[in-house]
């Protein structure tokens, strides 16, 4: 699995940069794009590097579909042809849907869903001449139950759509090759959440514990791997046992 290339959104911080330093220290090179942690975002290239790994950064909005081509084609330039395109950045904001506003509703889904519709469509191509793709995305671990989300409506509903972005991908893109995943996290260590809720939740959790952003990084490492080449289309529980 060396001498790849993955493009990781969110890669400057939480899931996709633990992901990014990972796949280095296994030979891959990392592409990483960021809007406001340039500072993260340096860390984690040169961590990349230190590692004997490619790695570069660029600043860009990748809910503007312009820009999000331009990134697919500035990694092949820098980089090489994109083989693993890995959706980690997902900003959510807690407001009832009664007081939510029309600018905060698009940015939901302009953040979350919008870009793995515009990246899958720019890196598809060239996985096709190759016949070999991996794309993954981050779902939610309830998302498959439809359930009603009146603090997160929004979030949700972009969330719930990847699964469906993620599945009809891969019905197309399965006889070249190419795979198509969700992994729906629940409660997972990463940073974005205060440790007080996290605490709180841990009686809700069957297994007992939140997860770690190492479970994440396994995941991830197996979807790309050679022995998940079957898996297509799933949207996998990582979530020990809550939302399911």
């Amino acid at each position: 699995m060396s001498d790849k290339v993955a493009l990781i959104t969110g890669g400057a911080r939480g899931i996709g940069r633990a992901v990014a330093l990972d796949l280095a220290g296994r030979g891959w090179s990392i592409a990483l794009c960021y809007r406001t942690s340039a500072t993260e975002a340096a860390e984690v290239i040169a961590g990349v590097r230190q590692k004997g790994a490619r790695g570069a950064a660029m600043r860009c909005d990748v809910s503007d579909p312009k820009t999000a081509a331009e990134l697919v084609r500035w990694t092949e330039r820098e980089l090489g042809s994109v083989d693993a395109l890995i959706n980690c950045a997902g900003p959510y904001r807690r407001v009832s849907l009664l007081e939510e506003s029309v600018e905060s509703w698009h940015s939901m889904f302009d953040n979350n869903l919008h870009p793995a519709f515009y990246l899958s469509q720019a890196v598809i191509p060239g996985m096709r001449e190759r016949k070999w793709g991996r794309i993954v995305c981050f779902s939610m671990a309830n998302s498959e139950q439809l359930l009603a989300q009146p603090q997160l409506t929004g979030h949700y509903i972009a969330k719930v759509g990847l699964v469906i972005l993620m599945r009809s991908l891969a019905r197309l893109a399965a006889p070249h090759g190419i795979t198509a995943n969700c992994i729906a996290p629940g409660f997972i260590d990463s940073g974005s959440a205060p440790k007080e809720e996290l605490d709180r939740m841990v009686k809700m959790i069957p297994a007992g514990y939140v997860g770690s952003i190492e479970d994440a990084v396994s995941a991830v490492r197996f979807l790309l791997s050679d022995e998940a080449r079957y898996i297509n289309g799933a949207n996998i529980p990582l979530s020990g046992a809550w939302g399911i």
